[in-house]
């Protein structure tokens, strides 16, 4: 076959994936009625790691599964639109790590909402201004982000899901060469996260922290002497050049971000639980609690203590293990900490991501 034969095929291929795309998106607009009589949550994110998963084991090249992935996440993002239309509130301006996390989870098909402050995204979501929100919690070089960890001590939202986002720091700028740079803008952490490739390219130039990576880019338009650490997203929607790609100094960045919300996920066979607890203040008050894991075969991914804010020197434990609050052995290991913890209460049991 020559080129217009080729094309002619793709052509025909090209309106039988856009019949049974529709198909699709006709029974999980079906599905979406019967939620709403049933008041269920249209967000399942259980469900979509199952569909996801299955796509997978289906694909048998040549486009690898990352590609795969990527169409079907915006499949589902524009079929569940059609039972619902979504929004999620998200920390930062637009362009921001939180942003381009939250597309990754939601696709295109969604109203996303920019907020200041990660206190922002909850009272959003708090005040039903927006079924869900996205924040960062935890970062592979950086550790804890602690505001998301203590608003769960001030508010009932629940996770949903999460998210594990590679993190790509860009060095960006109206101006166009790097001898232009006097000042430099991002969030702390990204800040951080690129030292070392600062000191070694612009050294001597001021450093200055202000609130997200998206922020420091929208600082940065129509001034050549500024720069700022933040997303290619960032760039494009500010309309800076990127002077640098990957500047970051480890090459296994990663974020973990959490989607909060009211809705309860079902187990899904992967999945991960959050739990925040107190012990008494005595001593092997924590040890005990831990052991209560070990006994019932759970396996622990996170613990993280902050202050209460209460009493001095008095903390909380976040914890996060594998396995849902549904499951037999999370049931007892839960109580018997029940048991001897002042509370315990379950953030959230979710699928967990890759």
């Amino acid at each position: 076959m020559d080129i217009s034969d080729l094309r002619a095929q793709i052509d025909q291929i090209d309106k039988q994936l856009v019949d049974m795309i529709n198909k699709r998106a006709e029974y999980a607009n079906e599905i979406g009625k019967m939620k709403k009589k049933g008041a269920r949550s249209i967000f399942a994110p259980e469900r979509e790691v199952q569909v996801l998963n299955g796509v997978l084991r289906n694909n048998k090249g040549p486009l690898p599964d990352k590609a795969i992935s990527a169409i079907f996440r915006e499949i589902i993002s524009a079929c569940r639109a059609l039972e619902k239309p979504i929004s999620v509130a998200y920390f930062g301006p637009a362009g921001s790590n939180t942003h381009i996390a939250s597309i990754l989870k939601f696709g295109d098909s969604t109203e996303f909402v920019s907020c200041n402050t990660i206190p922002d995204v909850f009272s959003s979501v708090e005040h039903k201004e927006t079924d869900y929100g996205v924040v960062p919690v935890e970062n592979s070089t950086e550790g804890i982000v602690n505001h998301t960890l203590d608003m769960f001590l001030l508010s009932d939202l629940r996770i949903c899901a999460e998210i594990y986002a590679p993190i790509t720091h860009n060095l960006l700028s109206s101006g166009n060469d790097l001898s232009q740079i006097k000042r430099v803008y991002s969030i702390g952490t990204a800040i951080a996260q690129c030292r070392n490739w600062l000191a070694n390219h612009l050294p001597g130039v001021e450093i200055l922290e202000v609130s997200s990576t998206s922020k420091a880019a929208k600082m940065c338009e129509g001034y050549p002497s500024s720069a700022a650490i933040a997303s290619a997203l960032a760039a494009k929607e500010y309309n800076l050049n990127i002077l640098a790609e990957g500047i970051e100094d480890s090459p296994h960045n990663k974020t973990r971000f959490l989607v909060v919300g009211y809705s309860k996920p079902n187990p899904s066979g992967k999945d991960k639980t959050s739990i925040v607890y107190a012990v008494p203040h005595k001593a092997g008050s924590l040890y005990h609690s831990l052991r209560v894991f070990d006994e019932h075969g759970i396996n622990l991914t996170m613990i993280e203590s902050r202050p209460t804010k209460q009493m001095p020197w008095e903390y909380v434990f976040f914890v996060d293990f594998q396995g849902h609050e549904a499951e037999e052995n999370t049931q007892a290991a839960l109580a018997e900490l029940g048991q001897m913890a002042l509370f315990v209460r379950v953030l959230g049991s979710y699928p967990e991501a890759e």
